[in-house]
């Protein structure tokens, strides 16, 4: 079965499209020199960090920013480097259907078979990537791109892992 991942899209979800609530902050971002105006939240990482590491979970980026995500994300979220999902850029609808058809044929081919959780906005994304062929379990956790990721979101997320790591049965404990 492999490890459970916890896989992170950017904006939307850590980034939310309007003001949010208290707790967020705003950032310049410049990858490629093109800045762009952020909302973080400090304490997402946190919450992310106890999500992954109470399942066994690992963490990874699952966002257009890949390997960015790292340098300009993450470090003001309170999350170490991680692994990405390498998702090119969008070649438009002719060439690829769905912003959510796109982002889950690169996330079904990175995941190889493993189970994972997906914090997700494109609405779309929870049926293309259930009709990726031989995905196996997952759990995409829609969120509202406006209001961003929450801790109900988290928790709906830890719940289906907990079910998850009972129907694998014990892990071994290392000696």
């Amino acid at each position: 079965m492999g490890t459970p991942l916890v896989l992170l899209d950017v904006d939307g979800v850590l980034n939310p499209f309007q003001r949010p609530h208290r707790g967020y902050k705003r950032h310049r971002c410049s990858p490629n020199g093109i800045t762009y105006r952020l909302w973080l939240d400090a304490g997402h990482g946190r919450m992310l960090l106890d999500l992954a590491g109470s399942a066994g979970a690992e963490l990874a980026w699952a966002s257009y920013w890949c390997d960015e995500a790292n340098t300009w994300i993450g470090p003001r979220v309170g999350l170490p480097e991680l692994p990405y999902v390498p998702i090119p850029r969008f070649p438009g609808i002719a060439g690829a259907g769905t912003l959510g058809a796109w982002k889950a044929r690169h996330v079904a081919a990175w995941v190889e078979r493993r189970p994972f959780v997906w914090f997700e906005d494109e609405p779309d994304a929870a049926d293309r990537i259930a009709a990726e062929p031989g995905i196996g379990d997952h759990l995409l956790v829609p969120v509202e791109p406006d209001s961003g990721l929450t801790r109900r979101h988290v928790e709906l997320a830890g719940a289906w892992l907990g079910d998850l790591a009972g129907r694998a049965g014990p892990r071994p404990r290392p000696q």
